[in-house]
């Protein structure tokens, strides 16, 4: 399936198909463009009505960092399941590491973040990607990170 082109943009219930996670912890709104076997576009749309800005940091809410990473790892689950047909199957997508992140700009409500994420290394259930979280433009924050393709924890 390596650079075959998909739909050029997924709806939430497209992703929903290819994703366990629900509210509040569901950080992709919509792909703009996924490259199956290759690279993902998505877009998280921040709003003052996530759940995590009433603590973080009340009067001047800032999304966490690690959950941008979080964004980011949910929009390379998304490219991993399409790539490998497993949407609906049950699979699920675990972190095993995180390298070299950075958090370079704030992320505020009424922002769109955008999330940009390519694999970098296959191997039989196990994948490296590279992310790259940005709003209008300006990186907000980048990683490294490893996950692999798994059945459910009984």
């Amino acid at each position: 399936m390596s650079g075959e082109s998909a739909s050029s943009a997924y709806d939430i219930h497209k992703i929903l198909k290819a994703l366990p996670h629900r509210y509040p912890l569901l950080l992709v709104d919509r792909v703009k463009s996924i490259e199956l076997g290759e690279r993902i576009h998505a877009v998280k749309a921040v709003t003052m009505n996530e759940e995590f800005f009433q603590g973080h940091f009340p009067g001047a809410p800032i999304m966490p960092g690690v959950l941008q990473i979080e964004a980011m790892a949910q929009a390379a689950a998304i490219l991993g399941i399409e790539t490998l047909e497993l949407a609906g199957t049950g699979k699920l997508v675990f972190f095993m590491g995180i390298d070299n992140a950075k958090f370079r700009s704030p992320v505020t409500p009424g922002c769109l973040l955008d999330l940009e994420v390519e694999f970098i290394q296959k191997r039989s259930r196990v994948y490296k990607f590279k992310g790259k979280a940005s709003v209008e433009g300006k990186t907000t924050s980048e990683c490294e990170f490893t996950a692999m393709i798994a059945d459910p924890p009984e």
